[in-house]
């Protein structure tokens, strides 16, 4: 899949198709991991590992918690600023 890179502000951004987004758990605001494989001179993106597990929180309740942020987060943003 052939994909344009352009410039954001300050940004060079390539767009990420929603197919491939969807496969690895992708949304927009996700943590994920870029690594350069400089033999094969390619750019791996992949989900960024989970750092949800933090001594003394069940990592259901914390990716429960993760999601819920994911969710609402302009409106919890906008509380932040009240």
């Amino acid at each position: 899949m052939l994909r344009k890179v352009f410039k954001t502000g300050n940004s060079v951004v390539i767009s990420l198709p929603k197919d491939a987004l969807e496969l690895l758990g992708i949304s927009e605001g996700s943590d994920v991991s870029v690594d350069l494989d400089r033999e094969k001179r390619q750019i791996v993106i992949s989900p960024a590992e989970d750092s949800l597990a933090i001594a003394g929180v069940d990592e259901a309740f914390a990716q429960q918690v993760a999601e819920f942020i994911d969710q609402y987060r302009p409106a919890l943003e906008a509380l932040a600023k009240a």
